[in-house]
C-alpha cells in the first residue's frame, strides 16, 4: 500500500484541493473548472475534495465530476485542509474554496511560480480584482486590510492579501510545518509558519467573484476575525510582549530613579509621589511582560515560532541560578530600603510621618522585593521549559520521529 502511494505521488504533479462542507450547489462546477484547467495545461493532476461531513450529497457529486474524495476526521476549515494536504498525491497543492468564488479555470500563474521553486504562492484579490458583491464591505475595507497590515508588521512579510483563499504550495514543505489549526485561522497559520521558517513566498494576482451558494457562508465575520487576530498576536511574542515590556520597564525605571530624588516639573506640570506609584507599577508590569515574552520564545521552539539562537539566549539569561542570584539581590535591596524607612520612622518616635519622604523609599523598596520574587519564580518556570527542551533534544537524537517539529530558520 505504501509503495503504491509513493508511485502515485511521483506520477501526479498538481493536486487541486477543495475543502467541502455542504457545497452541492457549486462543487461540480469547481471540480470541472479545475480539471479542465489541468488538462488545458497538459498537467498531470487531480482534484481532491476533503469533505468535512457534508449531508447534502456533496461527496457523490464530487465523484461524478471526476474528483477524489477524502473524509476529514477533524471538523473545521483547517481540519479539512490539513486532511487534504496529507492525502494529496501531487508534488504541488493548490487550495481554493469550493463555492465558485475563485477562478479555478485559471491556475497557470500558480503552477508557473511553483515550478520556479517558490514554496508558497499566495493569491492577491486586491491586485487581481474583486467583483461587486464578492466581498462584504467590512471585510474589504477593514478586516482584510487591517489583518494583512498587522501580519506584515509582525512577521516582515511582503504579502498584500494575507487571507486569500486560493494559494499554492509545495506539499512536502508545508507538511514539514505540521500545521494544526482546525478553524479559519488555518489561513494565517500556513503563511505565518512558512514565513517563520524562512520559506520563499510570492504573490500572484487572482480574481474574486460572488460565490454561487444560496446559503450564508461558513465564515463568521467577528468570530473568525478574532481567531485570526489572536493567532497573529500569539505568534509574535517579541513584538507583542518583549519589546513593549522592555520599553515600559525602562520608562518606569528612569522615571522612578528621578522621582526618588524629589519632585520634578516638565512643561509646567509637576510630578511627585503620586506619579511614583505608577512608575513603580510600570516597572512591575513591564518586567512581567518581558518575562512572559521570554517564556513564549522558549516554548515557541516547539511550535516553530522562534529559532534556536533566540531560545538559547533567553534560556541562558533565565537560568534558575542566575534568576535566583538577581532575585535575592533585589529582595535584599528592597529589605534594606524597608529597614531604612523603619529606622527613620523610629528616629521620629514612631509618630506622624512625612508621607512624601517615606513613600520615596518604601515604594521603590517594595517594588524591588516584588521584582526579586518574580524573577526567582521566573527562573523556576524557565527551568521547567528547559527540562522539556533537553528531553526533546535527546529524543531527536536517539529516536528519530517524523512528528518532530521543524525548527525555525534564524531571522
Amino acid at each position: 500500500m505504501r509503495n503504491e502511494q509513493i508511485e502515485q505521488v511521483g506520477q501526479i504533479e498538481v493536486t487541486v484541493l477543495l475543502p467541502c462542507l455542504n457545497e452541492a450547489e457549486t462543487l461540480e462546477v469547481c471540480v470541472r473548472k479545475a480539471r479542465e484547467a489541468l488538462t488545458r495545461m497538459s498537467v498531470v493532476g487531480e482534484v481532491l475534495v476533503s469533505d468535512n461531513g457534508s449531508t447534502d450529497g456533496s461527496q457523490e457529486i464530487a465523484v461524478r465530476a471526476g474528483a477524489r474524495v477524502s473524509a476529514a476526521p477533524v471538523r473545521g476549515y483547517g481540519g479539512a485542509l490539513i486532511n487534504g494536504i496529507e492525502q494529496a498525491r501531487g508534488r504541488y497543492v493548490i487550495m481554493a474554496d469550493a463555492d465558485d468564488s475563485y477562478d479555478l479555470s485559471n491556475l497557470e500563474s500558480f503552477i508557473h511560480e511553483l515550478r520556479r521553486g517558490h514554496d508558497v504562492v499566495m493569491g492577491n484579490r486586491f491586485k487581481g480584482g474583486i467583483a461587486p458583491g464578492a466581498m462584504p464591505f467590512l471585510h474589504r475595507h477593514l478586516g482584510n486590510p487591517v489583518l494583512s497590515w498587522l501580519g506584515r508588521r509582525l512577521f516582515g512579510l511582503k504579502v498584500g492579501d494575507f487571507h486569500c483563499g486560493i494559494r499554492g504550495f509545495n506539499r512536502d514543505r508545508i507538511r514539514q510545518l505540521q500545521l494544526c489549526m482546525p478553524g479559519m485561522e488555518f489561513a494565517s497559520e500556513l503563511v505565518v509558519r512558512a514565513a517563520l521558517n524562512g520559506y520563499d513566498i510570492v504573490e500572484v494576482p487572482t480574481t474574486l467573484s460572488p460565490d454561487g451558494r444560496s446559503r450564508p457562508p461558513h465564515l463568521r465575520t467577528w468570530r473568525d476575525g478574532w481567531r485570526h487576530l489572536r493567532f497573529l498576536l500569539v505568534f509574535a511574542p517579541r513584538k507583542m510582549l518583549i519589546w513593549p515590556g522592555a520599553t515600559l520597564f525602562s520608562i518606569g525605571l528612569v522615571a522612578t530613579a528621578v522621582l526618588v530624588v524629589g519632585p520634578f516639573v516638565v512643561g509646567g506640570i509637576g510630578f511627585d509621589v503620586s506619579t511614583l506609584v505608577y512608575t513603580c507599577l510600570a516597572m512591575l508590569v513591564g518586567a512581567q511582560l518581558l518575562l512572559f515574552g521570554a517564556f513564549a520564545v522558549i516554548y515557541g521552539r516547539y511550535e516553530g515560532m522562534t529559532n534556536l539562537r533566540q531560545v538559547d539566549r533567553w534560556s541562558r539569561f533565565l537560568r534558575l541560578e542566575t534568576c535566583t542570584a538577581a532575585g535575592v539581590g533585589l529582595i535584599l535591596l528592597g529589605l534594606a530600603g524597608t529597614v531604612a524607612a523603619i529606622g527613620a520612622w523610629g528616629a521620629a518616635g514612631f509618630g506622624a510621618q512625612d508621607v512624601s519622604a517615606t513613600l520615596r523609599v518604601v515604594l521603590p523598596s517594595s517594588t524591588a522585593i516584588g521584582l526579586g520574587a518574580t524573577l526567582i519564580f521566573a527562573g523556576l518556570f524557565s527551568s521547567l521549559l528547559g527540562l522539556r527542551r533537553v528531553s526533546a533534544a535527546v529524543t531527536d537524537q536517539h529516536v528519530p520521529s517524523p512528528s518532530t517539529p521543524l525548527a525555525a530558520s534564524p531571522s
